[in-house]
This record gives structure tokens, sequence and C-alpha cells, in this order.
């Protein structure tokens, strides 16, 4: 489980009174360090301490056991730090007895540190003076040699630890000269968009992440590992290990700290630390019924803890993407733990959040954690046609497995077991085996439908995808040789629409383009054969309808518009070519350069490139935008990428570019591949000579495991 945030109370370095210099800060803040109490009565090495440690006595112990001189100031500070000290420092004299060869000084009073300090004089005192001198020079010149070397942390991406960094160091804290900070993470990240626990990687401040479920790129994943200064500052079990501790008094054993009722706790003793929801929800250890294929919370009180504290963050959280975040996750907690009604109106809400911020993944997410809330509700049909809906090719290979997976278990509750079966496959494939949690998970699962395979049977066979998403299967297209005529046929081979076209397109949100024989122009016709645009409307080229319009040309040459079902011009023409709407952006020619319009015909990218077209790492090439919104240009025979907006996100300057779900894939001229990362930085140095091997290190370097459905 990750280490909690340090919070707010140990800000001790100001209070104190401590000076700081820009270098301390720099250090300090993103890895605190442990301040160790020496034991009472014993000489030898003192604590190992930074600027930034805090002691109540005001005074470094030399490590020799002797007490330096103090100076003014240093007693001034000392005075007002021994007004807050647990108790008085040791009181045994050995280190004055030692250093003076006198009897020891009577034991200082809280508020009295400034008088006895200026009473150390002896008849040696300019020897103990130069020798304290010395003492002092040494351990400024050993601090100044552990601050001037800040701990940094670790390059990342959306997601994507940089190779050469480590993982599990993240710094949440910002430095900089204004002080130190150990506020809670979530504070110091207000104003941005951190991604779901486990689903989206989190990221840089000041700027938006994309979920990098996990998966997606961005920044290094802060729902999953600890910062680094944390580590230190709090022990395995979450207690306060403060760096403020009183270096000058005796350390108590647990027994004795636990019966001082007249103790007066530290004034820089930290509350217990608040643990983030989102973090805690991704490192429960989930049970997997192996009859039902359910989750089971380990522990349900410490589900409802996390609960609550989704909800405290809703409470102050405005944003789309996080309140879509937040909703669905708590819809998973309240699922997990049986309120299904809740969990319900939760995930609902965050598919529309989410749908509102346009983010593929995002979305696909939602309504993922929305299927499986009606999957357990028993709406089997809504749940299959939402994962159906939710796994793309475009998504991450472990985010589809894990679609994959999940789907197969609503299969299975179906009693659809053959079809079950092949989703699990399906969850292993897109892992090559590689994914031992999966495997087990789907080990349980293929047990569970070979038990209930013996007793009931597999079920009735696997639907094709027009069932699964409820949507009814087109007529299809069909020559009659001796006619040489084009007719419709339904699914199950019947004649719908009689021979007698000689072209024919295929159906697309139920419209088909044909043209009869004794016609040089086009018609529109429904599934019934109904037209709905007839020929004389003088349509001599057409482009298969997409997102409710069609490109239609009266010349068939040029002059491209877009018209809907009901003739209507919805975009002038004007354009030289013009490729189907995908995402609500067209790809168009016009001037002899390529760009694209948004389905009201306003340019988003202007038409100054050469090409427009997105090869994908799948082999795929999409004619126009991913999901995503990204599209891969060219100029001057270079490539680039830009976005939905028309902004240059990778400059054209590779030979070749191809879009990975949470990085791009770069080829340099002697056919070297290497990786940028969605913000356009270097990921992966060009070294490899092919871009399997890129896309394998791009899967290794992935910070997060799989989102919480």
């Amino acid at each position: 489980m990750d280490t909690p945030i340090i919070p707010a109370a140990e800000r001790t370095t100001a209070e104190a009174g401590t000076p700081t210099t820009e270098t301390d800060r720099s250090a300090a803040d993103p890895e605190p360090h442990i301040a160790v109490a020496a034991a009472s009565g014993l000489p030898g090495p003192g604590p190992q301490r930074t600027p930034n440690d805090v002691a109540s006595s005001g005074t470094d112990a030399r490590q020799d056991g002797t007490a330096p001189q103090t100076t003014a100031d240093e007693t001034a500070r000392a005075t007002a730090a021994a007004d807050t000290a647990e108790e008085p420092p040791a009181t045994d004299g050995t280190a004055d007895a030692d250093r003076t060869g006198s009897t020891p000084p009577a034991p200082p009073q809280p508020g009295t540190t400034a008088d006895a300090a200026q009473a150390e004089t002896t008849a040696d005192a300019a020897q103990a003076e130069t020798t304290a001198d010395a003492a002092q020079a040494e351990a400024t010149a050993d601090a100044e040699q552990v601050d001037t070397t800040p701990a940094q942390p670790p390059p990342t991406t959306d997601g994507i630890v940089v190779p050469g960094s480590t993982p599990d160091a993240h710094v949440g804290t910002p430095t900089g000269t204004g002080g130190s900070s150990t506020e809670p993470a979530e504070h110091q990240h207000a104003g941005t968009d951190h991604n779901d626990t486990a689903d989206d990687g989190p990221g840089h401040a000041g700027t938006s992440h994309n979920d990098t479920l996990d998966d997606a790129p961005g920044h290094s994943d802060h729902n999953r590992h600890a910062h680094q200064g944390q580590a230190q500052a709090y022990t395995d079990d979450g207690v306060p290990n403060p760096a403020g501790a009183d270096d000058a008094q005796e350390p108590r054993t647990p027994e004795e700290a636990g019966t001082d009722d007249d103790a007066e706790p530290a004034a820089d003793a930290a509350p217990p630390p608040p643990v983030d929801p989102e973090r805690a929800l991704a490192a429960v250890g989930w049970e997997l019924d192996p009859r039902t294929l359910r989750e089971q919370a380990p522990d349900p009180a410490q589900l409802r803890v996390i609960r609550d504290g989704l909800t405290g963050k809703l409470d102050t959280t405005l944003d789309n993407r996080s309140r879509a975040r937040l909703l669905s996750l708590r819809a998973v907690a309240s699922r997990i733990l049986g309120d299904l009604d809740d969990a319900l109106g939760d995930a609902r809400l965050a598919v529309t959040y989410a749908e509102a911020t346009g983010e593929f993944r995002r979305t696909a997410l939602a309504r993922a954690r929305l299927a499986e809330a009606l999957r357990w509700r028993g709406d089997h049909a809504e749940a299959d046609r939402l994962f159906a809906e939710a796994n793309s090719p475009e998504l991450p290979d472990r985010l589809r497995a894990l679609l994959h997976e999940h789907a197969g278990r609503c299969c299975y509750d179906q009693g659809r077991l053959t079809e079950a079966c092949l989703h699990f496959e399906r969850a292993l494939d897109l892992r090559h085996g590689e994914d031992a949690q999966l495997n087990a998970r789907v080990e349980v699962a293929l047990d569970a439908v070979a038990e209930r395979a013996a007793a009931d049977g597999f079920g009735p066979p696997p639907r094709r995808p027009e069932e699964v998403l409820g949507t009814p299967r087109p007529p299809v297209a069909t020559f009659d040789e001796e006619q040489q005529l084009w007719g419709y046929a339904d699914a199950a081979g019947e004649m719908v629409i009689a021979y007698r076209y000689a072209e024919a397109q295929p159906f697309h949100e139920g419209l088909a383009w044909v043209r009869r024989p004794e016609a040089s122009r086009w018609a529109l016709i429904d599934t019934s054969g109904a037209a709905l645009i007839e020929a004389n409307n003088g349509y001599r080229s057409v482009v298969p309808f997409s997102e409710g319009l069609s490109w239609v040309s009266m010349d068939g040459k040029g002059r491209w518009m877009a018209v809907d079902r009901m003739n209507i011009v919805k975009i002038p023409p004007g354009y030289e070519e013009a490729r189907p709407f995908r995402n609500g952006l067209a790809a168009v020619r016009q001037n002899g350069g390529w760009g694209a319009v948004d389905l009201t015909g306003e340019v988003v990218v202007p038409t100054r490139y050469h090409r427009l077209g997105t090869p994908l790492a799948d082999g795929r090439e999409v004619d126009g935008f991913t999901a995503d919104g990204l599209a891969v240009v060219e100029l001057a025979g270079r490539r680039g990428v830009v976005d939905r907006a028309g902004r240059v996100v990778v400059t054209p300057a590779y030979p070749t570019v191809v879009v990975h779900p949470v990085a791009f894939l770069v080829a340099t001229e002697s056919g070297r591949w290497g990786a940028l990362d969605r913000r356009g930085e270097p990921l992966i140095d060009p070294v490899h000579p092919g871009r399997a091997a890129v896309v394998a290190e791009i899967d290794r370097l992935l910070t997060d495991a799989s989102p919480v459905l």
C-alpha cells in the first residue's frame, strides 16, 4: 500500500526558526530526513542531521558528545524551541564533564536555556571555544555536502517512467525558494486533473492528464508509488516518524510513552497521516469468488471508509474529468459493498461527465464501470453492449484485455460459456501470457466455466457484434451473375431489395447510395429500398454516410459538399477531395493541401499539409483522426502529428510516425525506431531495429497496473 501523504502539520522548519538556505529547501522538500534522538549519558556520534532537522534544544550535538558554544541568536532560538519541548534535555552532564573536566552544571530548566548557555565558561574556555568552532565547521561542511545534492524527481511521461529513472520514487512536493512545503498531494496539485487511480497515470502540476490507467502516458504513477520523502517520514505501518523530534531528549520506550499521562505532546508531532481514498482503493487486495466470479472486499469496513473519502473529494471537485473519475470509482466501492442502486446512479452520472470531456479512454473506463454495475444487477443486455462499446483497438492492450475479461464474466453469468471462453482467450492473447495476475484470474474463471458446463452445457452459440451492440445487421449487397445487377439480402440470405442496380454501396447508418443502369446519377435508399434522395438531384460522385453526413459532388471531379439524409446542404461546396467523417472531423483537400473540417464545416486544421492519414501501431490505418483526436500529417516528406484543434503535437520532422495508444512511434532516416510521449517529448531513443521492440519497451515502462473496474 502506498506510503501516506506527509500532513501539513509537519511543516516545522520555518516555525522552529531554523535558518534554511535555498539549497537546503530544494534538498529537504522531496526527501525529509528523520531525526534520531541520542541516548542519554552516552558520548559518541551525535545524530545524523541536516539543516532542516528541528531540535527543540536549539543546538547541534557534536560528534564527540559535547555541546558547542552557542551564539546569542542560537541561544534565543534554543529558548523558543525549548518552551515547546515534550520534556527537558538529558541532565546527566556527561558531555560537559568530558569537555571541561569540572563538575557538571545544574540541569537547565525550560525557558532558562540562554542563562545556562552563557554560564558555560571555564578557565579553558578559549580552548573549548576553538574546539566547538572546529566541530561546527565540520558539521557545516558535512551538511553542505549533503544538501548541495538534492534528490531529483524521476523524469516521467504520461503514466510511463522514463528509462534511467526510479519508478518508485516520485516527488510530489514542489521545490522552490519560498520555503519547504509538505502539504498533502491533493492540495499541492490543486487546479490540475489527476488521473484515475490505477487508470491513468498521474501528471505534472498545472497540466491535464489523461488516466493511465492508466496505461495512458503522462506522468509517474502517484496512485501507485509513494513519495520518496514520505517513505522516510513514516514507518511501514503508517505511524508518523517526524523529522522534528528532539535530538537531545532521551529515547522513550513504547511502554514509557504509553504510561506518561502528564507528558505534553511535542509541538511538531504529526497527526495520523491522511490516506488518499483513490490510492487506498487501488491498493485493496480484491478476492474473486470462484463461483460467482465477483470481487469481494477483504475488509468491508475499510471499503466504506474509502467510499466516504471519495465522497469528500467529490464535494470539492467541479471539473468534468475529476468528477467522472471519482464518481465511477465510488460506483466500484458501492457495487462491491452491495449498494447496487447507489453504484448504478454514480456510474451513469460518471459516464455523462466522461463523455462531456471528449476523452476516449476516460469514457471507455466509465462505461466499463457502469457495465459492471449493470452486470451485478442482472441487466446483462445493456452491460454486454457497454463492454462492446468500450473495447476499441485504439485502447492500450492492457486495458482491452481487462475489458475482455470482464465481458467474459458477464457472459458467464448468462450461461453463454462458449462466448465467455472466447473473451478470456482474447484477454490472454492481448497480454501474451505475461500478466501473472490476469492469468491467475482467468484460471479461476475457466475452472468455474468447466464446472458449470459439466452440469448445464456451454449454452447458446456466440453472438455477432451486431447482436451484442443491439444494432440490426443491415442488408448486404448481393450480385446476380445472370442479370448483372445488384440487390440486397438479409442475414438469412433472403433478398429484401430486388436486383435492379448497376452499382450499390454498402449500408452505413441505415443508408446506401445506389445507381440504376439507366441513370448516371446516384440515389439514396434506406433498408426497405425506399428512395430518400432521387437520382435527378445530379450527384455523380458520393461518399457513404458517416456521422449523419455524406460528401457529394455534382461533377464527380471536385467541389465536394456535405448533405444530410434529407438532402439539406450542411457544408457548402469547395473541396477538391473529402473523406468520411470520423470522430467529428473529416479530412479535406483544398488548393492542393490537406486539412480537416468539423461537422459544421469549420476548418479546424489548415489545408496546408501534403497528406493526412493515420497509421496505428496495430497495423491499421485510419482515414482521418483517431478516437483521441490525433492525426498524422505530412509536410515536405516529413511527418508529424496534429490534434483535433489543429495544434501541432509533433513537428513534421520524421520519415515515419505511427500512433500508439499511449505514445508516438517514430523512425529515423537510418531505419532505427524510437518513441515520443503524447506531448511530443522524447521517450525512447531511436536505437531499435523495428517498432515491435519499441512497443515492448513502452509496455515495460508503463507504471500503472490494471485499472479498478
